[in-house]
């Protein structure tokens, strides 16, 4: 070959990869990562495109890097913790500043790659294996009550089963979720040269979540929002994956043996965390009979703050808007006052409160707004029920067959067991706080994403792969 034809190809070479690099491996223009602002895109269309080429890479790196990934995002989390909470603190102001970093460390208990275990079965006609597969690009909602936590723990269970993600957050926590994200990112790709694996809309807008439900390169929905948000994702013909809403009871059973002191200390702990943002938080306290005094008086020696009638009353008038009068069927809950401290809604009242109180209570009956609506407020309504049947009666009327969460102290064991049967929560927990239902002082793990509507429960990264079976006739089984 002379040189003057080598010279010529070298060229045509030169020249075509430089086409490709340009365009990208599908003929698309290459996603350029900004600095400050890797997975960030204002637009939808170039978030799903740059969710799909690192989805693709991801496919290609293999189950090491879906391993490696997670190890980043969860030590991400503990050693971001106090920095990410603060931000996010300062920017939703919402619950309390000392618990959001505590979140951010509860991801290091979401499952990873792990959980993914292949089903394989032999016998006479061979073998056959059904095996854990991703969907691709996933588009997760994410709420105001739990910005980055919730959006660590997905992309460590999404990613360890092999996926991508775009997020639409709530516009309230949008700033640091695009933070988040960027570094996020920049950690994945230093460590193993993917890029856009996790990405976010920057101002995100129903716009922008319509367009993502329906965007042809988008494969699964999950959403962890309000009532509108679910009914909508639900609506757009894609499979979805949705975290609805919840008004968890707390039934204390009529039981000499009990130790109250340390009710009081569980229903504080759970219903208290972050000023009770958590979906599966303590909201309503039903007790049964001489339990209603026992648990008062403990609540009150562990440091809750008993409202008297007024009190109670000019609170809720700031707390909830009224459309025709005062009565529960018509309150509409002032989105202000959302997780805002205890010593806030007291002053409401005329009270000059520490900051350090963590609860407020006030008794109630069963259809006050406090116990009918999911308020997400650290003001949890006392309800005494007469026997344990009228007390199960409340905790599933006002629970409203959202199938959420409950929670019982009770040393009964037919009791425990029939308000389970009853209840059919998501989540059931006997003598602990809420958070022992995800591994926080009991067995088990956590999700930020706990989809009660659509039945899957507490998401796991098995909740976003579908199975695939392979089947091998005749050989392979090599046991006779």
């Amino acid at each position: 070959m002379s040189q003057l034809n080598e010279a010529a190809i070298r060229d045509v070479v030169s020249e075509v990869l430089a086409q490709l690099q340009s365009k990208g491996s599908l003929g698309m223009p290459t996603i350029q990562v900004r600095p400050g602002k890797h997975g960030v895109f204002d637009d939808a269309d170039q978030a799903v495109s740059a969710a799909r080429s690192g989805f693709e890479q991801l496919q290609k790196k293999g189950w090491g890097a879906r391993t490696q990934i997670v190890n980043i995002v969860k030590k991400m989390c503990v050693d971001n913790a106090e920095r990410w909470g603060d931000i996010e603190y300062n920017e939703t102001k919402i619950g309390r500043r000392a618990h959001k970093p505590l979140k951010l460390q509860g991801v290091q208990n979401v499952l990873g790659p792990e959980y993914l275990v292949p089903q394989g079965m032999s016998g006479d006609f061979g073998i056959t294996m059904d095996e854990a597969a991703p969907w691709g690009v996933i588009v997760g909602v994410t709420p105001l009550t739990h910005s980055v936590p919730t959006i660590a723990g997905n992309i460590i269970n999404m990613v360890a089963a092999g996926n991508s993600v775009v997020f639409n957050p709530h516009p309230g926590g949008a700033a640091v979720a695009a933070l988040a994200v960027n570094e996020i990112n920049e950690a994945i790709q230093a460590e193993t040269g993917i890029t856009n694996l996790v990405c976010t809309i920057e101002k995100p807008t129903l716009d922008s979540f319509n367009a993502l439900c329906s965007h042809q390169d988008v494969d699964l929905l999950c959403i962890t929002g309000g009532p509108g948000v679910v009914d909508a994702a639900m609506k757009t013909g894609k499979r979805a994956i949705c975290a609805g809403p919840g008004n968890p009871p707390v039934v204390v059973d009529d039981c000499s043996a009990l130790d109250f002191d340390r009710v009081a200390r569980d229903i504080i702990t759970g219903g208290g965390f972050d000023n009770n943002l958590l979906c599966i938080a303590e909201k309503q306290i039903i007790a049964v009979a001489d339990s209603y005094k026992k648990t008062l008086d403990a609540m009150i020696r562990q440091g809750a703050v008993l409202l008297n009638a007024q009190q109670l009353e000019a609170i809720k008038k700031e707390v909830f808007d009224f459309k025709d009068g005062v009565g529960c069927g018509s309150a509409v809950l002032n989105r202000k006052w959302v997780g805002a401290n205890p010593d806030a809604l007291a002053r409401i009242a005329g009270l000059n409160l520490d900051s350090s109180v963590e609860m407020l209570i006030a008794e109630t009956d069963a259809n006050d707004p406090f116990v009918q609506e999911e308020q997400m407020m650290p003001l949890l309504p006392i309800v005494r029920a007469n026997d344990f049947s009228q007390a199960l009666s409340i905790a599933k009327q006002s629970e409203h067959g959202d199938k959420h969460s409950a929670m019982i102290h009770s040393m009964n064991v037919e009791r425990l067991t029939q308000m389970g049967q009853e209840m059919d929560t998501t989540i059931y927990v006997k003598n602990g706080p809420c958070v022992a239902g995800l591994g926080m002082g009991g067995e088990g793990f956590i999700s930020y994403s706990i989809a009660t509507t659509t039945g899957e429960g507490i998401t796991t990264p098995r909740t976003f792969t579908r199975y695939r079976r392979c089947t091998l006739v005749n050989n392979l089984n090599i046991v006779r």
